[in-house]
């Protein structure tokens, strides 16, 4: 399978990069800093770009089967780069007739609110997490509403644990205690099992251990 993935050098999108190339899939990871997507490997294409321009995701995302999505942003000061990134990939993806796009959200959106503690839900978000916050909103809001086949995958927060393919998964709130925390390397694993799997295709499953 051809696979763009976006925030290739954040450390999700290090992982799916170098699992995906362990599947055999064909690689093209987006990213700003090329030099930071590692050594050259086979069946790795490097695009450099910055992601909030249309023309770059679009020469990124021609000709790929699928397009995964871990960009992340500074937490205290994300903007608007989630969501207006995400409006470019869904755009070009429209435009170059791909169908399948999988994102890494957090848990903390929609359903999964109740999930997060109070520290989180009352200090963090409210003092110091809120733009980041508000932007992934916009962002699974840019996705709900196209047209393309969609997987949200809402993480735990996020570790440099390692890969131990045990995790939870399933829509809505757990009704079981949850860690709520995942491994980059389960969460990029999680991200690649989608695109062979139509369980979650137009649904927002959590993800954590």
């Amino acid at each position: 399978m051809r696979i763009a993935v976006f925030g290739a050098t954040g450390g999700t999108g290090r992982q799916v990069v170098s699992q995906a190339l362990e599947k055999q899939h064909t690689v093209t990871a987006f990213a700003r800093a090329p030099h930071k997507a590692g050594p050259t490997r086979e069946g790795l294409t490097v695009i450099q770009g910055d992601a909030l321009e249309f023309e770059a995701v679009a020469r990124a995302v021609d000709g790929q089967d699928a397009v995964i999505c871990a960009i992340g942003a500074t937490a205290t000061k994300a903007g608007r780069v989630r969501s207006e990134s995400t409006r470019h990939m869904l755009a070009a993806m429209e435009k170059a007739g791909i169908r399948r796009f999988v994102a890494q959200s957090t848990i903390g959106m929609g359903e999964t609110r109740p999930m997060l503690g109070p520290k989180y839900r009352w200090l963090l978000i409210p003092l110091l997490l809120r733009p980041t916050f508000a932007d992934t909103a916009r962002q699974e809001a840019v996705i709900q509403e196209s047209d393309v086949d969609w997987t949200i995958v809402r993480c735990g927060a996020l570790t440099d644990g390692e890969r131990t393919g045990r995790y939870e998964h399933a829509t809505g709130t757990a009704t079981s205690k949850v860690k709520g925390k995942i491994s980059r390397a389960d969460a990029a694993e999680f991200l690649l099992k989608q695109l062979e799997d139509d369980t979650y295709v137009r649904k927002a499953p959590y993800l954590t251990y």
